[in-house]
């Protein structure tokens, strides 16, 4: 599944078994909310990509529209906190990006006005698709809705230097890209 189109109005897509972009929007109307659910992906998987029609996307966007929360978890590369010099965390380090600095993966990038220290990380974003509250560890997968990869781009001198909270470095427009 993905999302092609102009910035702003991108339709929900199908990638098919020749790497064809299939339009879905016929079919669904973005890939957000109970889009997600695991009914609607049930439907989803029995649509042959083969049966709707084939469209020229020379840009793919953001794989999610309307997305509410970002939460990352910071320094669970244990190899990445020894290179940032960072001691490894006892627990997970929780933060959260601006859903508004996500793009699509060949979007350009601006670097904000004062930035010193861009940095980028390869994630593997996981896409919750319904609503997950007081969720035991056996039910936790079934909540998760798919995959992507999130380029994770930083700030580190606001994120690391500064002081407060991580979300000033890693939420300018364009620092999620995903795809």
């Amino acid at each position: 599944l993905l999302r092609w189109g102009p910035k702003g109005a991108e339709k929900p897509g199908m990638l098919d078994a020749s790497g064809g972009v299939r339009d879905l929007s016929g079919t669904l109307g973005d890939l957000a909310g109970d889009a997600l659910t695991p009914a609607s992906l049930d439907r989803l998987r029995g649509i042959d990509p083969a049966s709707l029609p084939l469209v020229d996307a020379p840009r793919l966007g953001a794989c999610l529209s309307r997305v509410p929360t970002f939460h990352a978890i910071g320094l669970n590369y244990g190899l990445h906190a020894d290179e940032s010099g960072m001691a490894h965390p006892k627990e997970p380090i929780v933060f959260s990006k601006a859903s508004s600095c996500l793009a699509g993966p060949n979007d350009p990038l601006t670097i904000p006005k004062d930035s010193v220290k861009t940095d980028w990380e390869c994630e593997l974003g996981v896409v919750i698709g319904q609503v997950t509250e007081h969720v035991s560890e056996a039910e936790a997968l079934s909540r998760v809705a798919g995959y992507c990869v999130v380029n994770d781009v930083s700030e580190r001198e606001w994120q690391q230097e500064r002081g407060g909270q991580w979300v000033k470095g890693k939420s300018a427009p364009g620092f999620g890209p995903t795809g």
